[in-house]
């Protein structure tokens, strides 16, 4: 089975299908934008921006924003959309600007690069002293059933889960406040909690959610043990996270602040 929007890894985002199936992704993170309280005219760095919709709101706020994302496809949506904004393509890992920027804001993206202290080290660069780091990511515990479900039906299939092809980094406050730290970044907020998320779709809510989210974890097997693999996984699921017509996935975020400290 082929699912709808699957991509290997390497691929790419499906920007049109993360459009239709996704958009709980930007609007949970409409909130997020309270917390960081952009001021008009401070310079704001929206890191992995995706499609585009939360940069937008940020320059609704006044802000000279800059979306950056390292999916092309993402990015040429964006610039779709909001043709009067400024994105970049470029990776979370080795981004570089001119100019300091007075905020870094990112949301749902940094469970994603697993090179963490690259990242962070790349924020923190391009912070101006004093400058703010607002994100919400994945944290410890994020989409356990699931993923604990799914590697029993993919094990069972004879297709265990080799520990490369997890693609996620899901840190608790401890770790990653501590790797903060060490690059600079003063955490002054943290918060980790439970946010049981409604998925797009109906019934085929939890299979698109894995085309968009969780293709790495496919690689290699059969598209028939696929098949076989969804529905075990969907029986297993559905006494708990199927209601009302609709699949709940079972998120837990971490969110944070941290200053970049001045220099002695």
């Amino acid at each position: 089975m082929a699912m709808p929007g699957e991509r290997a890894l390497g691929s790419g985002w499906d920007a049109e299908l993360y459009e239709r199936a996704a958009a709980f992704v930007w609007r949970h993170g409409s909130d997020l934008i309270e917390l960081l309280a952009p001021q008009p005219g401070e310079r704001v760095l929206d890191l992995g921006c995706g499609t585009g919709h939360l940069t937008a709101e940020l320059a609704e706020r006044g802000a000279r924003v800059v979306g950056l994302d390292s999916d092309p496809a993402m990015i040429e949506r964006a610039r779709r959309s909001y043709p009067a904004l400024e994105f970049v393509h470029g990776d979370a890992v080795s981004f570089r600007f001119a100019e300091p920027f007075d905020a870094v804001f990112s949301n749902a993206v940094l469970h994603w690069v697993t090179r963490a202290a690259d990242a962070a080290a790349c924020i923190a660069t391009a912070l101006r002293p004093g400058g703010r780091f607002v994100a919400e990511l994945g944290g410890k515990g994020n989409v356990q059933a699931i993923v604990s479900a799914l590697t029993a039906a993919l094990a069972e299939a004879g297709y265990p889960l080799a520990p490369e092809r997890f693609p996620w980094y899901f840190p608790s406050i401890g770790e990653y406040a501590a790797l903060l730290e060490a690059h600079g970044l003063e955490p002054a907020y943290a918060a980790l909690f439970d946010r049981p998320t409604r998925l797009e779709g109906g019934e085929a809510g939890l299979r698109t959610w894995l085309a968009l989210f969780a293709g790495r974890l496919f690689e290699a097997v059969p598209d028939d043990v696929q098949v076989e693999v969804v529905r075990l996984l969907e029986e297993r699921l559905r006494p708990q996270f199927f209601r009302d017509g609709a699949w709940f996935a079972d998120y837990r975020r971490l969110r944070i602040v941290a200053v970049k400290r001045a220099q002695p």
